[in-house]
């Protein structure tokens, strides 16, 4: 089974691709702004608010980098209500990053001095959309109706439900093959216990469902359950469990990381999704380690293994202790190969590409339903 387990439209990382294809991102960035305005020639980079995180400003500045490189200029205006002045940050990498505080000139936004044709978010806007970005008449890419105070993981899979239902379709195969099965609880609170009978109900009726399949296929190893926050990410909000009694014994420590997200944003509601197992390994520790693909506008430019020492197949490895290695695209993966074994590395990283183009195609429903409720 090769499946989506989370689509980010925000996401840091670009720092860990593999730097012999940011041709790729580059040749990517310059035909998405092209599309998106062909006059564009000065970028607003919105990043998100966490300046401490080294790892993230990396990222930052290799997206930058990338849009240099595209030919255009961009400057870095952030959102943060304490910025008054710029701010220049040194990276481990020996590189920079200048950041500067977000000016709103009437209808427009951009930083001192500059004025953005174009306006690129990084930020997920899980704490909202910002008043400074309201009803302005620069184009926002992706749009803020799109980040996590608005956008569910569950409208997300029942999107993708259906894109995989027809593609499998087209090929003749069982669309579980390449979709993770998912329920959705409503309100609910982990710390007071509220929402508990809905969270056992669905975890029960995902287990046994997931387990007819693992009939069918003549798979020997037990189901599993990740229960997520239905909006956000940074791998926070995220338990596995194997059996309804694992919910209803939940300890304190375990309810109190699943109440709140980042930003100390509260847990409200939850996606229940199949647990998909991680059967690839890295290094001589045969560490677990899961496939992440990258992707500007409709191309796949790269990607990379999150590899975790001390975790499981069936554990979630955005956790502290993560590390980065880049997918080893030795040739072209562009189409399959036949003569070769379906999990030859050019035929996996080929089917991973096209898993994420499945999801892109996803949230590009999400993005046309967005539109018509306006």
């Amino acid at each position: 089974k090769v499946a989506p387990v989370d689509t980010n439209l925000f996401p840091a990382g670009f720092n860990n691709l593999n730097p012999a294809f940011l041709p790729l991102c580059v040749q990517a960035m310059q035909a998405k702004i092209e599309q998106l305005c062909e006059t564009a020639s000065n970028i607003l980079l919105i990043p998100e608010d966490h300046t401490r995180n080294l790892f993230y400003m990396e990222s930052l500045a290799t997206l930058r980098d990338v849009i240099l490189k595209a030919g255009y200029q961009v400057r870095i205006g952030s959102l943060r209500a304490d910025l008054k002045a710029s701010e220049q940050i040194a990276l481990p990498s020996g590189r920079y990053v200048k950041i500067e505080p977000v000016i709103r000139r009437d209808n427009r936004v951009g930083v001192a001095d500059y004025d953005a044709c174009l306006v690129l978010l990084n930020n997920d806007l899980i704490s909202g959309v910002p008043e400074v970005l309201r009803d302005i008449e620069q184009d926002v890419v992706p749009p803020p109706g799109l980040g996590w105070s608005s956008r569910l993981k569950s409208g997300h899979f029942r999107q993708y439900n259906n894109v995989a239902s027809e593609f499998a379709a087209l090929l003749k195969i069982d669309p579980w093959l390449i979709n993770p099965q998912f329920r959705n609880c409503g309100e609910l609170d982990f710390k007071k216990r509220e929402g508990e009978d809905c969270l056992v109900r669905n975890v029960e009726a995902l287990l046994a469902s997931v387990q007819q399949k693992y009939d069918e296929y003549g798979i020997d190893k037990p189901p599993f359950v990740v229960i997520k926050a239905d909006a956000g990410t940074y791998g926070m909000g995220i338990i596995s469990v194997s059996s309804v009694d694992e919910v209803q014994s939940l300890n304190r420590k375990q309810r109190t990381k699943m109440a709140s997200m980042k930003g100390g944003t509260s847990v409200s509601k939850v996606i229940l999704q199949e647990g998909v197992y991680t059967f690839e390994t890295w290094g001589e520790q045969e560490a677990v380690a899961e496939p992440v693909v990258y992707m500007i506008d409709h191309f796949v430019v790269g990607g990379f293994y999150r590899v975790h020492t001390e975790r499981g197949i069936n554990e979630n490895l955005n956790a502290p202790g993560m590390q980065f290695e880049p997918l080893a695209f030795v040739e072209p993966c562009n189409l399959p190969d036949r003569t070769r074994e379906p999990d030859a590395e050019p035929n996996r990283f080929y089917a991973y590409g096209v898993i994420g183009r499945l999801a892109l195609l996803a949230a590009a429903r999400e993005l046309a339903e967005h539109n018509n409720g306006k």
